[in-house]
Formats: C-alpha cells, sequence, structure tokens
C-alpha cells in the first residue's frame, strides 16, 4: 500500500460513477463493524483514492460539526461531490442499506442469547476495540496532514474543554469552532 504522504493533495476533477460510489460506501458498511470512520478513511483515500488525506479530513471535520451522524452527512457530502444530489442519495443507500439487513439479522439472534454471559463479556470486548480503532484512525490522519502549532492548539484545547473538562460537545463546537475559523482565516490573509 502506497504512503498517502506522497499523494496529492487534490483528486480535482477525479470522477466516480453511481455503481463504484454505491459499492464504495457498502464495502465501507461492510469493513466497518464497531464504527466505520476507520474504514471510510481506508476506502476513500487508501483504496479508491477518491480524495487526498487534506480534503478528506475536511469532508469529515465538516461531516462532525453538521447535525447527525457524521459518516452519513460524510456520505452525503462525497456523493453529492461527485454525482450531485443523486449521488447523495446513493452514496446513503450504499452506507445503509446492507448494514440495516444484518442488524435486523443480529436483533433477532441477540434476542436469543443476550442474557448469555460469554455473550456479554463479547460485547464489552467489542466495544474495547472499536475505541481501538477509532485511536488508531486518529493517529494516523494526525500522522499524515502536518497540521499548523495553531491548529494542532485548537485540537488540544476541544480535547481538554471536552475529555478533560467534561464540557458539552455543543456548547465547545459553537466556541471552539468559530475561533478557529477566524484565526485559520485571519493567517491566511496575511
Amino acid at each position: 500500500m502506497e504512503d498517502t504522504a506522497k499523494t496529492p493533495d487534490t483528486n480535482a476533477g477525479r470522477t466516480v460513477g453511481k455503481l463504484e460510489l454505491f459499492m464504495g460506501f457498502a464495502e465501507m458498511a461492510l469493513g466497518g463493524f464497531g464504527g466505520v470512520a476507520t474504514m471510510a478513511r481506508h476506502v476513500i483515500v487508501d483504496r479508491r483514492r477518491w480524495m487526498s488525506e487534506r480534503e478528506y479530513a475536511e469532508v469529515i471535520g465538516m461531516g462532525q460539526i453538521l447535525p447527525g451522524g457524521n459518516i452519513l452527512n460524510m456520505s452525503v457530502m462525497v456523493g453529492d461531490r461527485f454525482q450531485g444530489p443523486l449521488g447523495a442519495v446513493i452514496a446513503l443507500s450504499g452506507l445503509m442499506i446492507i448494514p440495516i439487513l444484518i442488524l435486523i439479522g443480529l436483533t433477532m439472534v441477540y434476542e436469543l442469547f443476550a442474557a448469555n454471559a460469554d455473550v456479554q463479556a463479547a460485547t464489552i470486548g467489542a466495544g474495547a476495540a472499536a475505541a481501538g480503532l477509532v485511536i488508531g484512525m486518529g493517529i494516523k490522519m494526525g500522522r499524515n496532514l502536518r497540521l499548523e502549532p495553531m491548529h494542532l492548539g485548537f485540537a488540544v484545547a476541544t480535547f481538554l474543554a471536552m475529555g478533560v473538562l467534561r464540557l458539552p460537545f455543543v456548547g465547545t463546537i459553537l466556541v471552539l469552532a468559530p475561533i478557529c475559523f477566524a484565526a485559520t482565516w485571519w493567517r491566511r490573509r496575511k
């Protein structure tokens, strides 16, 4: 697998067909048990090269501050980018259809065995594995982005506000995001 740090910073002009869009998001959904975020980055940036690392970070960042699930938001933005409004529907469908069918089936099976101690232990273990995947994705993205010290400062401030001080997500974002946008705009203006 080629190092993503060597890929161009933009894939502008790249076209992604409707079937490719559906299959890419279906691949993310099927490979992303416990959370699609790590698989989404792998498929979009590394495997299919639809976007650069920076473009992906911008889209996932926007998806995180909009209401709703960040990966759902991202699928709509990526689909729209390549195929317009129909692409947004196609990408979202690719992300949702198969997992919904699997979820219905697993729910029916889980109902039969939920009280079993081994099943309960496996559920706890799966949660820990999912947390590890998210941490790994964050480290991999951070390593390739080469953020400016100012942006690292905002990342640390966000972590301290939410992780240490336990301030609410919405309030933290409503305060820090506009300040970060303004600081970035001001810095680029010079």
